[in-house]
């Protein structure tokens, strides 16, 4: 984020959308880790209801807002290798603002509906969640009352929201290759290597999330380790992707600590 912040050439509709990408991680990652770090370093595995909910809540907002935000990322790339001379009009800048706040808007809706499918369920009995945070299905669990049609919303909810922007992003993904045909051995190889860092990213997330989010009333032993995947180690990944796979974002990151390094020394 800083790196594209102090850094003219970046302000782009690109590096925007990934200076972005990278706030939802931050946000996201803070969202479970502490407290995961809390129960695993301090063995204080307990949360209250309302924290509970909050967590919930929060959790289903940035990860909604960043499959929005690939999902718009993916378009981007697309208008920006297969319409190259629109790309400037399409993409403008008040274009992008305009993506992002609706990509919130639609996260918040998202997870306004997802906390109140949990929270109008009666909890009576167990209050042990089989996970590391609060989430819809490990929470829903512990209800005293059958939750198969909360399950069924769920997935209609976050199931086809996941299911629906992957399968646009494949799309997107297969027209650009397709595409690249057309161009000169340079363009394609630019392209490439700027489509690849971002299906790594898709694929690393919509991952998980498809597996934990499309299936209702069914738990596998291994749902804790991919949850933990896609809330803590993708968001870790995706700068360092981003950054080692794109010599521009590598030769800005140089710069900036050239420029720190004279600013000290002129300093002292």
């Amino acid at each position: 984020m800083v790196t594209i912040i102090f850094t003219e050439h970046l302000h782009s509709p690109m590096y925007f959308f990934l200076s972005n990408l990278s706030f939802i991680d931050i946000c996201h990652s803070s969202v479970t880790v502490p407290k995961m770090l809390e129960g695993l370093l301090l063995k204080r595995k307990t949360i209250s209801f309302d924290n509970c909910i909050a967590q919930l809540f929060f959790l289903h907002l940035f990860a909604c807002a960043e499959i929005f935000l690939l999902t718009i990322m993916a378009y981007d790339r697309y208008v920006a290798i297969c319409t190259p001379l629109h790309y400037t009009t399409v993409m403008n800048m008040r274009v992008c603002i305009q993506l992002v706040i609706a990509l919130w808007l639609g996260g918040t809706v998202h997870s306004l509906v997802q906390t109140f499918l949990t929270i109008r369920l009666p909890y009576c009995g167990p209050n042990i969640i089989d996970s590391y945070f609060c989430d819809v299905p490990p929470v829903i669990k512990l209800a005293c009352t059958d939750t198969y049609l909360t399950g069924m919303l769920m997935v209609s909810n976050s199931g086809t929201i996941s299911l629906a922007c992957f399968l646009a992003l494949v799309t997107s993904y297969t027209v650009i290759l397709v595409s690249l045909r057309k161009q000169s051995a340079e363009g394609r190889w630019k392209a490439l290597s700027t489509c690849s860092a971002h299906f790594m990213v898709v694929a690393l997330f919509f991952g998980p999330c498809i597996f934990i989010y499309t299936r209702p009333d069914t738990s596998f032993s291994l749902d804790k380790v991919v949850s933990v995947f896609y809330t803590v180690i993708t968001p870790l990944l995706n700068p360092l992707i981003y950054s080692l796979r794109n010599e521009e974002v590598k030769s800005a990151i140089k710069h900036l600590r050239q420029r720190q390094v004279f600013f000290v020394k002129s300093c002292t």
